[in-house]
């Protein structure tokens, strides 16, 4: 039988070295000692774990290492369990361990290994019940997933060649987040996931908010890049709270004076639009162009109502912020006078892809965005893609994945009170988006930084490595319960190495990723101090270039 520990003779295999190339895929290492509900404590013995480090099945060599996967017998089934950690007990001269339960598959009995696989576990071991190496076999038979659409980003820990599957409905329907420490590898991941995702879906619809502009290189040939140079944002497609942000700079009794005026004025300017007479009823929120001298209008008209100088206040600051708004140069792509024209449905259409022209990714380089605007912009952007996906409920459906990096800035934890409005709407699409075809994907290097629950919000997490203890702890506490072997793991894990765990995978897995080629990475990469300080020449040429960029504010 495949499962014996021993050979014909009545010697343990175990004890003769010789023989590992030999040895039979599924091997006796350990006992159960204990089962609770979802794990159990296992006992391995030491002589028997050495004894397969040498096998010539690397996955079988590397069974009862933290992180691996071992498999008990219960009747006709194989339960898989993976190992959460290691103690020797020196009273037992044993090595026990915790063993977190996956699922489960029935014997195949030509063979001995298991035929199918399924998470979640009906029947449990008992004390005493012998536990199992996995082998390769078993492995590509539990990550398989040929008969679901899904993409592979990589080689799972501990084989050599067994592929790492993410399957694409399920991480994309409950949303993913991507979390690593500067410096893992974590924009090349996200990288190759979009790449592998643009792929399948040539004809998919992605938008990607991009704080520093690395990811146009690398998507020159499949995506469209959008930036303050093309980017053309109407100012009056905000809604009453954005626009509250932009224009209003007070805060307590003064801000409510001021949100009154705006309320009041915006709404009469808006009013005025043709399009206005044709929907009969209106709010501030309504995406109807107006003039930005049609609002000062209102403004003046307001105050001519006036009876007291010191009621004043509130139009006068409000007028200074449109008026300087108008006249700076860096806010040329949201609030310039040619972008009155209602061009929401070619706005819509470029930003969402639809339709995709071969292009269905659209990078938003928000890098030239001034500071104080940008979570505005990312506001405008997340609302108008949340929005659509409400108000298209009865077209053909048009599933968007809105990715946001550096998301901490944007959903950040309840110690921040700026940016309230793409806090509030990013927050909404977390809990709500997959209801109606949006798909949310958050790239962070501070996990423990984003507002409570949102990243419980995730379906599927892909964890790169993660310095930080409280980083670290954060995670923890989102995962499930059957990736805690890999959670240790995550301080340990190397530059582009990954734990993926939650309805993306059939289990947690440990993935080494695919490389990229050069021209499809984005401009991520660490300068090399010791290289570029041993360059010289042109410093003038580079100082008179840049300083009229900065004079600028611009791009060119």
């Amino acid at each position: 039988m495949p499962v014996s520990p021993s050979s014909a003779d009545g010697h343990n295999v175990f004890m003769q070295p010789e023989k590992v190339a030999s040895l039979p895929s599924t091997c006796v290492i350990g006992r159960v000692r204990e089962i609770a509900g979802g794990s159990a404590i296992c006992s391995f013995d030491p002589t028997q774990l050495k004894a397969i480090t040498g096998h010539e099945d690397t996955t079988v060599a590397r069974s009862g290492q933290v992180g691996s996967q071992v498999k008990m017998r219960v009747g006709d089934l194989w339960l898989l369990g993976n190992v959460r950690d290691m103690r020797f007990d020196e009273a037992g001269e044993v090595i026990l361990s915790h063993i977190d339960f996956l699922g489960e598959g029935p014997e195949d009995q030509a063979t001995g290994s298991m035929k199918a696989f399924r998470r979640g576990v009906t029947r449990y071991p008992v004390p005493g019940d012998q536990v199992f190496t996995v082998s390769r076999a078993d492995l590509v038979l539990v990550f398989a997933a040929e008969d679901r659409p899904h993409i592979e980003i990589g080689t799972v820990y501990p084989t050599e060649d067994v592929r790492g599957a993410l399957l694409i409905d399920a991480m994309l329907g409950k949303h993913f987040a991507l979390l690593g420490s500067t410096g893992t590898g974590k924009s090349t991941s996200a990288a190759l996931i979009l790449h592998r995702i643009v792929e399948k879906a040539p004809k998919g619809h992605i938008m990607m908010l991009d704080p520093h502009g690395e990811y146009a290189a690398a998507f020159s040939s499949n995506g469209m890049i959008f930036n303050v140079d093309n980017l053309n944002l109407p100012y009056w497609l905000m809604n009453f709270e954005e626009h509250c942000e932009v224009f209003i700079t007070t805060d307590g009794s003064e801000r409510e004076k001021d949100m009154d005026v705006l309320a009041k004025c915006l709404l009469a300017a808006r009013s005025k639009s043709r399009i206005a007479e044709s929907l009969g009823k209106m709010t501030v929120d309504s995406p109807v162009p107006y003039l930005l001298s049609d609002l000062l209008g209102a403004i003046n008209a307001q105050m001519g109502k006036l009876d007291k100088a010191s009621d004043l206040g509130p139009y006068m600051r409000l007028k200074t912020k449109i008026e300087e708004l108008k006249g700076d140069p860096r806010y040329a792509f949201m609030f310039n006078g040619l972008l009155v024209s209602d061009s929401m449905a070619p706005f819509l259409s470029k930003i969402f892809r639809l339709p995709a022209e071969g292009k269905p990714i659209s990078i938003v380089d928000l890098s030239g965005v001034p500071s104080d605007i940008v979570t505005v912009v990312v506001a405008v952007l997340a609302r108008m893609v949340f929005d659509y996906a409400i108000w298209a409920r009865r077209e053909p459906q048009r599933p968007i994945l809105l990715v946001c990096e550096e998301a901490h800035r944007y959903v950040p934890s309840d110690r921040e009170t700026k940016g309230v409005a793409v806090r509030k709407v990013l927050e909404r699409i977390a809990k709500e988006g997959r209801k109606y075809g949006v798909s949310l994907g958050l790239i962070t290097q501070r996990p423990s930084d984003l507002a409570e629950g949102v990243l419980s919000q995730c379906g599927t997490i892909i964890s790169m490595r993660l310095n930080n203890e409280r980083d670290q702890m954060y995670v923890r506490n989102a995962m499930p319960e059957g990736a805690r072997g890999f959670l240790d793991s995550i301080p340990a894990l190397r530059n582009r190495e990954c734990i993926i765990c939650g309805e993306g995978v059939s289990i947690p897995i440990r993935v080494r990723l695919d490389d990229l080629a050069p021209q499809l990475r984005p401009a991520s990469d660490d300068p090399l101090f010791s290289q570029l300080w041993t360059e010289e020449g042109d410093e003038a040429g580079i100082l008179s270039r840049t300083i009229h960029r900065w004079r600028g504010q611009g791009r060119g």
